[in-house]
């Protein structure tokens, strides 16, 4: 923390002058003088907010990484072995890469080629797509769809997910229909699938874990003990996997 030495050394020097005595101990005339140093020596020295404000945001994030960190161990069964997520690649791959995604995502749109590549390049990967609509109401109409999808055509989920995720423009029940049925799953079993087994309940538990975890976005991912928010790029989660295996953790 860079700022510290120039601003202890500054605050010092004001409290060895105008503060002989314990902060409790002032009177107002000597808390009004040395706030007037403390306010003159910030508006000759400015840069030393930014640093504050950079130094703050560092201890925020340290504090939710802590704060994630103890929320994927108490949520691990949840987060990476839920009966009602799909996973793609190897499923006993030896790292497991978990996905918060919403099908009206763009960000999560430029992120599906990294997903495709991670699994053709990496044959014991598991990746696990957790369905999390957060972006209004056609987000949770296609979602259900996708839920109604995965339950009757779970083979070709992946097919599903990549031609609906990369379909232009917003997707909503009717797309995510058209393409059920582009797949061979008529719009007939998909309503009747929504009825026999909404998926609410779903939804409600990954917004409920997604909230322990610290996730307001999308995508997210978690990948051993890490919580990775952000479309952070093919490289950087090809990094955290190869650190998993070699020590365990995603920085080794």
């Amino acid at each position: 923390m860079a700022f510290f030495p120039k601003t202890f050394t500054a605050l010092a020097l004001a409290a060895s002058i105008a503060l002989p005595l314990p902060a409790a101990a002032l009177d107002d005339q000597q808390k009004k003088e040395f706030g007037e140093f403390i306010k003159q020596y910030l508006i000759e020295n400015p840069e030393i907010m930014l640093e504050v404000q950079d130094a703050l945001q560092k201890k925020q994030e340290a504090q939710r990484s802590v704060k994630a960190n103890m929320a994927i161990e108490e949520n691990s069964t949840d987060i990476f072995e839920s009966k009602n997520d799909v996973t793609l690649g190897n499923p006993k791959g030896d790292v497991t890469v978990v996905e918060f995604f919403d099908y009206n995502c763009s960000y999560c749109r430029h992120a599906l080629p990294d997903m495709q590549a991670m699994l053709k390049k990496d044959k014991n990967v598991r990746f696990v797509l957790k369905e999390f609509p957060i972006l209004g109401p056609d987000s949770v109409a296609a979602h259900k769809v996708a839920d109604a999808f995965r339950k009757l055509a779970p083979e070709k989920y992946a097919d599903f997910h990549v031609a609906l995720l990369g379909t232009e423009g917003r997707a909503s029940d009717e797309t995510a229909v058209a393409v059920a049925a582009s797949l061979g799953v008529s719009e007939d079993k998909i309503r009747a699938e929504m009825a026999k087994s909404p998926n609410d309940g779903i939804v409600q538990a990954t917004y409920q874990l997604a909230s322990s975890l610290g996730i307001s976005g999308t995508p997210s991912y978690v990948i051993g003990n890490e919580l990775v928010p952000g479309a952070v790029g093919l490289d950087d989660l090809e990094a955290k996997v190869k650190n998993m295996r070699s020590c365990g953790k995603t920085a080794c």
